[in-house]
């Protein structure tokens, strides 16, 4: 079943929670980081985030008819991860494009698999939040592509903390659900 699957893997949203808290952390401490060096940073968190999508999505593929979609989210995070490592020295405008679609991406995938398991979940507010923050802050950074890179490097590390905190509470919520018996 796959609340079990979720129940099973409960660390997988903790740990990505505490890597996006750390990656905030780390811009919030370092304001005065170039474009190239948030790239590297963006594309290590990026990266790393595709490779547990991945391996969800093939973990979960006996009980989720859906595992596809995530795995191909996962190989697009990876590949936007590599990119950003390819070319450190792109535009800050360039930055904001890999950002913004990969957010988007990460915020519709959140909202879809909230609405799948709604009935089965309680709590899948959370993931619609997750959503939502991750599709305003798409369409904040496409507003204005060219904002100053210190303004985008404190936009993208409280979107990261927070994400961050949502998803460790997501990862408990999900721990905590009851143990369903196998028929």
């Amino acid at each position: 079943m796959l609340i079990e699957t979720l129940k099973r893997h409960w660390w997988v949203p903790v740990l990505r929670g505490i890597l996006a808290i750390l990656f905030g952390i780390i811009a919030f401490a370092y304001p005065g980081l170039t474009a190239a060096t948030l790239v590297i940073f963006f594309g290590a968190w990026v990266l790393v985030d595709g490779v547990f999508r991945i391996i969800a999505a093939i973990g979960h593929r006996a009980s989720d008819p859906e595992w596809g979609f995530h795995l191909i989210i996962g190989i697009l995070g990876i590949i936007v991860g590599l990119l950003a490592f390819h070319a450190p020295g792109v535009t800050a405008l360039a930055l904001v494009i890999y950002i913004a679609v990969w957010v988007l991406m990460i915020g519709a995938t959140e909202i879809a698999f909230a609405i799948k398991v709604r009935r089965e979940v309680k709590g899948e507010w959370l993931l619609i939040l997750l959503g939502l923050l991750s599709i305003a802050f798409a369409v904040l950074l496409l507003w204005n592509p060219l904002l100053g890179a210190a303004t985008l490097i404190w936009l993208i590390a409280w979107y990261a903390i927070v994400f961050g905190i949502l998803g460790i509470i997501l990862g408990f919520r999900l721990r905590s659900l009851p143990t369903i018996p196998v028929r």
